[in-house]
């Protein structure tokens, strides 16, 4: 979105979310416009209300609230500056309306992770789908609901999980990685390798030295076949740790069975 203007000038300082660490809080502007033609046309006005969190480069991150109080949608970056021109804090709302709310979203998805870790597919899905119906956009609750469905031998949905992450539009973090990575072990065990080859890859593009994910890989690509990408991922993994046991047999399982399937090429 684009930087709105407010009345009046900036605000000239930014709390100090307690005096200790980075600033996160709650802003708002007023956005104007005018609406209707001739002597119809009118002027109006309406409230936006952010969520801001200071980052470590010391810009900020401005993300819209959605009728929950929960941040939601796309993230835009500010210089302080730019903050202070165009927002002014709004503490109170901060207090009572968006912590709790954020408090009360993260019970419910680790209610969910808790049951999904039990086995309790049945539970963990009500309580992710109750995540979502606050945020529909949250990523952990969307993988949590994807790995339920899936762990229920449910491919259909899991499937429809998978199309609903490809359509997110976030701004994906390294500490995401093991979500992609989760998500891709779970559609291997149900033999939908080119869509855990996606979720792969997203999590490769988040970090590329990560020896599990790369012997992930190499195993997805074996069990579909892929012999040559299997070997390829299995040597970028080794290369990483050379003590990694299950890529070097992975290694040499693989390079058997291309040296095979050669053998019975050429007998024909």
């Amino acid at each position: 979105m684009d930087i709105p203007r407010r009345d009046g000038g900036g605000a000239s300082e930014l709390p100090k979310n307690g005096g200790k660490g980075r600033l996160k809080g709650v802003f708002s502007t007023t956005l104007k416009g005018v609406v209707g033609f001739g002597h119809t046309k009118k002027r109006t006005s309406q409230a936006v209300h952010v969520y801001v969190e200071e980052l470590e480069d010391g810009r900020f991150s401005v993300q819209p609230l959605n009728s929950n109080f929960i941040p939601s949608g796309a993230i835009q970056c500010l210089s302080r500056e730019e903050l202070l021109n165009s927002y002014i804090p709004e503490p109170a709302l901060y207090t009572e309306q968006v912590a709790p709310a954020l408090n009360s979203l993260a019970g419910t998805i680790a209610r969910g992770e808790q049951h999904y870790q039990k086995g309790e597919t049945f539970s963990a899905e009500f309580e992710f789908k109750n995540a979502l119906r606050v945020d529909e956009e949250n990523i952990r609750a969307t993988f949590g609901l994807g790995l339920t469905y899936l762990e229920r031998g449910d491919r259909d949905k899991g499937a429809l999980v998978f199309k609903r992450l490809a359509k997110l539009n976030h701004p994906f973090q390294e500490q995401h990685k093991h979500l992609f990575n989760e998500f891709g072990i779970q559609l291997r065990k149900n033999k939908l390798y080119l869509q855990a080859l996606k979720h792969y890859a997203r999590a490769y593009k988040l970090c590329k030295t990560d020896e599990h994910l790369l012997y992930n890989i190499a195993r997805t690509l074996y069990e579909k076949g892929s012999l040559r990408g299997c070997v390829h991922f299995c040597r970028k993994a080794i290369a990483l740790k050379r003590n990694f046991v299950e890529a070097r047999d992975l290694l040499e399982i693989a390079k058997r069975r291309r040296y095979r399937e050669r053998e019975i090429q050429i007998d024909f």
